[in-house]
């Protein structure tokens, strides 16, 4: 009589709130006898043996038999493979803190108050020429443009579109020496353009480094490194080798331009400190109006209503009425770039502000009256220019 034993199938199931990871069952064979059992029981024909399959089928473990209708319940931690060679950009903004945005805002609008000022500057020099080549009396010129600049100014603060600058006795005795030397510097350029050459009155002027260096050294007590010093000699050199070789040189322009140098070191100097209660736009304005007081009763003495009649009738009737055109752009763009020059100033330190105004400003206007006027210019002397305003260049290096 044969016996056959057989284990059956054992299900187990797990309550739905302890659902461990699911795992792939692996089937199992477990003998249920030992190995030498099996030979035993052949032969006594007594007992059959088969191996016994253990099965778990785990309904919450999301494992079902695919052959009957089950549907699959959904995976409690959903997983999601991609190629290798897929991949989707990671999004990074960066933002610049409020430091950064306003130092950037702050160079660019510096750098558009340089580009304006020697754009404007060189407009106003073209026109200041063709004026005074007509009408050679520099001092009424000079009191026309500081005139039609206190009036715009006076203008624009009627009508609110700049805020009148808030004043006292103190500020405007302050303003007495920078008004002064803002005065001497104005006419003493005009006269000396209208002497010469307008590339010679500014290869004279490229030289305020000098001056400054000079001015700070004998009046200030300021020492500075040799290397400041040594940067002097190409300028005044270069500044000798042009005028040496100036085919219109004059003696009393050339002066004029070494005093005009003097004058405007000493007013960006004075400037600086009392910019500190009023912006550059209105401290121009109040600086512009006294020296309008000041230069007024010189202009009539030097030159005199009757030499002005005489020679703007002689202009008119030369040139016709682009004359007058001429002489309303000359004052209208001196106003604008010195306006522009003083907020440009009101940004910067006097030495930024003297290196723009004496390489690329000196540099623009030189090249367009060059062009403009179809102006003689010998080898020698434009050799001279450049070394000057290479030495600016290297004053301004050692100067740092």
């Amino acid at each position: 009589m044969a016996f056959s034993a057989m284990q059956p199938y054992a299900n187990f199931a797990l309550s739905n709130h302890l659902q461990p990871k699911p795992l792939l069952p692996k089937p199992k064979q477990i003998p249920p006898f030992p190995l030498n059992f099996a030979s035993k029981s052949n032969k006594s024909g007594l007992l059959v043996v088969k191996c016994l399959n253990k099965s778990s089928s785990l309904q919450s473990f999301n494992f079902f038999d695919e052959s009957k209708d089950r549907k699959p319940r959904e995976s409690l931690v959903p997983c999601k493979a991609y190629e290798a060679h897929r991949f989707q950009p990671i999004r990074i903004n960066i933002e610049f803190d409020e430091e950064a945005r306003e130092v950037a805002a702050r160079k660019l609008k510096i750098g558009l108050y340089f580009a304006s000022w020697w754009a404007l500057s060189v407009v106003f020099n073209i026109y200041n020429k063709k004026v005074l080549n007509a009408f050679p009396y520099p001092w009424l010129t000079s009191t026309l443009c500081l005139a039609t600049g206190s009036l715009m100014m006076l203008v624009s603060w009627a009508t609110k579109i700049t805020e009148a600058p808030k004043t006292d006795l103190n500020f405007w005795k302050a303003l007495l020496p920078v008004a002064v030397a803002h005065t001497i510097g104005h006419v003493a350029a005009a006269v000396s353009m209208s002497k010469g050459a307008v590339s010679f009155t500014h290869i004279i002027k490229s030289g305020e480094p000098a001056f400054s260096v000079l001015a700070s050294r004998f009046f200030l007590g300021e020492a500075f490194p040799w290397a400041v010093y040594l940067s002097l000699l190409p300028i005044i050199g270069g500044c000798a080798l042009a005028a040496a070789t100036e085919l219109d040189f004059d003696l009393t322009g050339f002066m004029e331009a070494m005093t005009s140098n003097l004058a405007i070191v000493f007013r960006n100097v004075f400037s600086k400190r009392g910019m500190m209660s009023v912006g550059g736009i209105n401290y121009y304005a109040c600086l512009s109006m006294m020296s309008l007081s000041i230069l007024t009763p010189f202009a009539i003495a030097m030159e005199g209503p009757q030499i002005w009649a005489a020679g703007w009738d002689k202009a008119v009737s030369q040139i016709g009425p682009n004359f007058i055109w001429w002489v309303a752009a000359q004052t209208l763009f001196y106003h604008l770039y010195n306006q522009v020059a003083y907020m440009s100033l009101n940004e910067t330190s006097p030495l930024t502000f003297s290196i723009g105004r004496v390489i690329m400003r000196r540099i623009s206007v030189i090249v367009a009256s060059v062009v403009i006027f179809q102006m003689r210019v010998q080898p020698v002397n434009a050799l001279g220019a450049a070394i000057a305003i290479f030495g600016t260049f290297l004053y301004s290096q050692a100067k740092k």
